[in-house]
């Protein structure tokens, strides 16, 4: 039985056993593995906290972005709805300023016309005088004609005028 390797095997196992006891080795590794469990699952609590926060903080970020998408929405149509509302103004300007212009084009061209016609008036007054005087110093003559042809010539731009 000394002579066989079994026994020897046996007889270290049971060493090796008594000595693992002796220095309470199991009781080391089992408090090494706890220990080694424990931080495992400080780390999976941790990253479970962390990818909650992460998930948190995706949600938080994805409604911040929807919100400003909406705002921006609002934004291009408030600018678009301005840009309307300008257009409008300035076509309603620009409509009134050629209502003013065409107002304003007409007053002179009937001031023009007015103006001509009392201009072809005066010329014509002119005329007619110088016609009337030239008749009247033809057929009448003398002294008398004369002061006679004269006031009536003056008294006739007074009536005409």
């Amino acid at each position: 039985m000394l002579h066989e390797p079994e026994f020897w095997v046996g007889v270290s196992f049971f060493g090796f056993l008594a000595v693992a006891l002796y220095f309470k080795l199991p009781g080391m590794i089992t408090k090494g593995l706890d220990e080694r469990s424990e931080r495992i699952r400080a780390q999976l609590d941790e990253a479970q906290r962390l990818r909650e926060e992460a998930q948190a903080l995706f949600a938080e970020y994805k409604r911040k972005a929807d919100e400003a998408m909406k705002e921006a929405d609002q934004i291009v149509a408030h600018a678009r709805e301005e840009a309307e509302r300008v257009a409008a103004e300035q076509k309603a300007a620009l409509e009134e300023s050629l209502t003013r212009r065409r107002a304003a084009a007409e007053a002179r061209i009937a001031q023009a016309e007015h103006q001509a016609r009392a201009d072809v008036r005066d010329a014509a007054v002119e005329v007619a005088i110088a016609a009337a005087r030239e008749v009247l110093r033809r057929e009448v003559t003398g002294e008398t004609a004369e002061t006679l042809i004269d006031a009536a010539v003056k008294d006739l731009g007074k009536h005409v005028h």
